[in-house]
């Protein structure tokens, strides 16, 4: 059956990934697109689709599916709405902006009666897919690694205003981070934090976006460019966090690190689209004195995407996976809101 598709949202994720990938793939119709913005829908086949200006046009009975690419602060609000009416939501990453909204999430879904899914798509890279197998060797897991530094690529727009992204390069490269990380500690939850913040790129254009011209333009804002933590969950693992939109290194470099009680595991990739990046995955097993290394599988930038949306009808069919979206980003946005309130101190 083919799944009938709602747009919510016309901006850069929308028009860059879903679009595309929801015209190429067979399961899905895209049948809706919803935006206040008339620009953003102008050119659009209003023929073919429906095309409106808010939600409330939306139904069931013509909607199995609704995938929320809005600025950040609307997430929740877009998604509680759409669970009320019995609309599945597909939700962009972030999630949600805090605990309290993850909260919110949780319930509407409930009360609605039907699925919401979250739309971090990091995790389901084919590098991340090894890492997580090679992570099965390594004993015990005792301390992780994260990091992804862009050399330069501090967006415009509403990315860098707090009031609608919810923070900066720790809420936005780092929920794809700690998201990624969070199957392997099993949802053990947060219990020490400590983070910091720095702004010393975002005010100079040489470090803007590239690769984008749509993400590039716009008022410099009030969020941080670079934010560093520590963690340690009630289990005792530790984890080291740093997430940079904009740094002096020649390119941009994504590391995961894994330490084992058995065992270590090196991921050094590139996760996003930018132009600055890294060549192949490389993914290496250290053990007594040895490295070994672990052969990827090659994919496309953005195969994750695609992979993503595979995935998508059995969930919507399965009910056991109500639930599964909010419990693994209410663990991310609880170790963001911690890091946020320790560099506030």
């Amino acid at each position: 059956m083919t799944i009938r598709v709602a747009l919510v949202g016309l901006g850069v994720a929308a028009k860059s990934i879903w679009l595309p990938q929801l015209a190429d793939h067979p399961a899905f119709a895209l049948t809706a697109v919803v935006d206040p913005d008339h620009a953003a829908r102008d050119g659009l086949d209003s023929g073919r689709l429906r095309v409106s200006s808010g939600i409330g046009a939306l139904a069931p009975s013509e909607v199995d599916l609704a995938v929320v690419a809005a600025p950040n602060h609307l997430h929740c609000e877009l998604a509680c709405a759409l669970l009320a009416k019995g609309i599945p939501a597909f939700v962009e990453k972030p999630l949600c902006l805090s605990t309290a909204e993850a909260d919110r999430l949780r319930q509407a879904e409930r009360d609605g009666g039907t699925v919401l899914l979250g739309g971090s798509a990091a995790r389901y890279r084919a590098d991340i897919r090894a890492l997580y197998e090679l992570a099965g060797r390594l004993g015990r897991i005792r301390h992780v690694d994260l990091g992804w530094v862009r050399a330069g690529g501090v967006p415009g727009g509403w990315f860098t205003q707090r009031g609608l992204s919810g923070g900066g390069a720790l809420i936005d490269l780092g929920w794809h981070l700690l998201d990624t990380v969070s199957p392997l500690l099993g949802g053990s939850a947060v219990t020490q934090a400590a983070g910091t913040l720095s702004a010393d790129f975002l005010d100079d254009e040489r470090h803007r976006v590239t690769w984008r011209a749509d993400l590039g333009g716009g008022t410099l804002g009030d969020v941080e460019d670079t934010a560093r933590g520590f963690l340690v969950t009630e289990d005792g693992v530790s984890v080291s966090l740093r997430a940079g939109w904009a740094s002096h290194e020649p390119v941009d470099t994504t590391t995961i690190r894994v330490e084992g009680s058995e065992g270590t595991a090196t991921l050094s990739c590139t996760f996003g689209f930018s132009t600055d990046r890294v060549g192949g995955p490389v993914l290496t097993h250290h053990r007594g004195g040895k490295s070994e290394r672990v052969p990827v599988a090659a994919e496309p930038i953005g195969a994750e995407y695609r992979r993503q949306l595979d995935l998508i009808p059995d969930r919507l069919a399965d009910p056991a996976c109500r639930g599964q979206a909010i419990q693994d980003a209410a663990w991310t946005v609880d170790a963001i809101e911690r890091c946020y309130a320790s560099a506030a101190v």
